[in-house]
Parts: structure tokens; C-alpha cells; sequence
């Protein structure tokens, strides 16, 4: 599993915002202060915001209370007054409290983790060979604040053959190239066909796994088993590049897995890598990868549909969204035409944790 980032300058103004709700400005001022951003560039970018809805006394209070800079109160004030006349904020829905889901006893908690260790070591095993294709939208945020810029878009034909994937890139935002992930440069990664489920995994691994609690995605109820590597255990690789040259750190990491309660299945992974090297130029690592039912020469099999990676060096931020179309399976006369306004229809929608009814 490898990572690899290159450094990005933007300005702050670039990606300025004009229009929030209350929670978005909430949101906003509270990354603001917990990264330490400068009090008059935050000022500076609130006397460019405007409301949705009202700002009502408590909530201006509760910003208040956050630990703002003069200059961001100052702002913060024009916006509260030019607030008033508007509407108020719709008011959050209240759930109806739910009798919880007793977890399942020790024993068939054991069972889980085994019955998915087999299901994981056996993966890529069954999947028949394929190609499909993989487009990635990279995006860059230099504040830290979550206000992204779309870098560009890749499109790579990946091809699953004998249990080993091969990604070929051919578009970057619409032009031809002929390369590898490893010389396109930017945040790039592999490892989402079967070897990263199955290091988790594999007993040499020696991971702690623990059956966390239940959860519904995408309508399907899941056991969620929460797991940790230490670093000297995995092969977590996460590497960084910039004019100066290249280095590279090995990482633990820890995460969660979603078993279908129903079927076994894997449907999600996400990963957090930890005892990242100090000093390292890249702080955190993190990424979500979402499995589905795909169908392939008439045969049906869960494979990876979505993939998300976040990366932070110092308060810059950068993310790879990952879709994965046009599963077909592999011959020697396989190709994939790409259609390029089809590719601009965007990533495959979230699929959202709902709540436990």
C-alpha cells in the first residue's frame, strides 16, 4: 500500500466562499481556531460571507465562546447584524430514542472475525480476471478549512488479472497521455483489489481486532469490528516528493470493517494510519474504501465501487475521490471506450451510515 504527495501553493482567496448557513460558518470558525489560523486572514475571509439564515443570539454567543480573534469578532459582528432580517434556521429533527441492539455474545464475536479472516485471504482468490475503468477527481485545499480545488482528473483503465492489478493512465482532464500511477506525480495509491483486506487480515499481520457495535449502510444492517496494525507489522508505505527529492516512511494504522450481518461480505474499510514518523512533511493519512454488488459477464461480485484517500501536510490538505465503472470481463480483445461527458457526471453518490432502527 503506498501514498505519494506533492506539495501545492494556493491562496486563501482563491477558494473564498460567499454564501454559508450557520452551521457551515460554525463549522468554519471552530477549524479556524484549532489550527491556529491567523486572526486577520480569517477576518479578512468572513468580510466575504454572507448568511442563509439568521444567526440568533445564543448561536452568536455560542461563536463567541470559541476563543476568536479581535478582528474575527469584528467581523463576525457585521455578519450577525446583517443577519437579523433573516429567515430562522430550520430546527433539527429530534429521533425517537430505540431500544439498542444487544451485541452478538463473545463467542460468535470470535466467529465474525474468523469468518471474515477467511473471506478476506480468500478475496481476490475469487474474483474472476476483469478490467474496468478507474477516474479519480484530485482536489487541494492550502487553508486546512475544507475549502476544496479540484486539481484534475485521471482516468486509468485497471485491469485484474491472475490476482495482480495493473493501472494504465490514459486522460488527465481530458487529454491523452500514456503512463503509470507511479510517474503521474500528485496524491496517487494502490492496493484496493484484495491486498489491503487481506494484509488486515493475514495473521502475520497480528491484528487486534474488536466487534465495535452495529451499524445500517446502505440499508444493509453490518457488525463493525474496529482494528489496529502496529507499524512495525504492516506494510503501510507512505511517501512524499517534492523538487528536493523523495522519502519515504513506513506508518501503522488503524480502522474500521464493515461485515454484512446477513451474508458476511465485506462493505466498507476505512484506514487511519498512526506512528507516522516525526517530522515526517506528511502528518496524516487516511482512507475509505466502499464495496458493492458489480455485475460481470452475468456473474455478481463485490468489488470496490469507491475509494477516498485525505492526506494533511502541514495545515494543507489534499484528497483523491475514486470511482470505479465499466466492469467488463478480461480477453485479449478487452478495451474500454471512454466517453468524456460521461466522466464529468461525477463521483458515485456517499453511502451513508444510517442510524440503528
Amino acid at each position: 500500500m503506498r501514498v505519494l504527495i506533492l506539495a501545492a501553493l494556493t491562496t486563501l482567496a482563491a477558494v473564498a466562499q460567499t454564501k454559508m448557513t450557520v452551521v457551515q460558518l460554525r463549522d468554519f470558525l471552530k477549524s479556524s481556531v484549532q489550527l491556529h489560523q491567523p486572526d486577520k486572514q480569517v477576518a479578512q475571509f468572513l468580510k466575504q460571507v454572507t448568511l442563509s439564515n439568521k444567526l440568533n443570539e445564543d448561536g452568536y454567543a455560542a461563536l463567541l465562546s470559541l476563543g476568536l480573534g479581535d478582528k474575527t469578532v469584528e467581523a463576525l459582528r457585521v455578519i450577525y447584524d446583517g443577519s437579523r432580517n433573516l429567515p430562522e434556521a430550520p430546527p433539527v429533527p429530534i429521533a425517537a430514542p430505540v431500544k439498542p441492539i444487544p451485541p452478538p455474545s463473545e463467542a460468535a464475536q470470535q466467529k465474525l472475525i474468523e469468518d471474515t479472516r477467511s473471506y478476506a485471504i480468500n478475496y481476490s482468490k475469487n474474483l474472476p480476471n476483469f478490467i474496468c475503468t478507474q477516474v479519480t477527481r484530485r482536489y487541494a485545499d492550502p487553508t486546512g478549512l475544507e475549502f476544496w480545488q479540484r486539481e484534475d482528473q485521471v482516468v486509468a483503465t485497471l485491469t485484474f488479472f491472475e490476482q495482480k492489478e495493473d493501472y494504465k493512465v490514459k486522460l488527465v482532464d481530458g487529454r491523452l497521455v500514456d503512463t503509470t500511477m507511479e510517474k503521474l506525480g500528485g496524491t496517487t495509491s494502490t492496493g484496493e483489489f484484495g491486498s489491503m483486506l487481506k494484509e488486515i487480515f493475514d495473521p502475520v499481520t497480528q491484528t487486534d481486532f474488536r466487534w465495535l457495535r452495529w451499524a445500517t449502510l446502505g440499508g444493509k444492517r453490518a457488525h463493525v469490528l474496529s482494528y489496529n496494525v502496529l507499524v512495525n507489522r504492516g506494510k503501510m508505505t507512505i511517501g512524499w516528493r517534492d523538487e528536493a527529492g523523495s522519502k519515504e516512511t513506513k506508518a501503522g494504522y488503524k480502522g474500521l470493517i464493515y461485515v454484512e450481518r446477513d451474508s458476511g461480505v465485506v462493505l466498507r474499510i476505512t484506514q487511519e494510519a498512526v506512528d507516522i514518523e516525526p517530522g515526517f512533511p506528511i502528518q496524516e493519512a487516511g482512507r475509505v474504501l466502499d464495496y458493492d454488488l458489480v455485475d460481470i459477464a452475468g456473474s455478481k461480485h463485490m468489488l470496490p465501487i469507491k475509494f477516498t484517500t485525505r492526506l494533511r501536510s502541514g495545515k494543507e490538505l489534499t484528497k483523491n475521490e475514486v470511482e470505479f465503472r465499466s466492469y467488463r470481463k478480461y480477453g485479449t480483445e478487452s478495451s474500454i471506450i471512454f466517453d468524456t461527458e460521461d466522466l464529468e457526471k461525477g463521483i458515485t453518490p456517499d453511502r451513508l451510515e444510517a442510524p440503528i432502527n
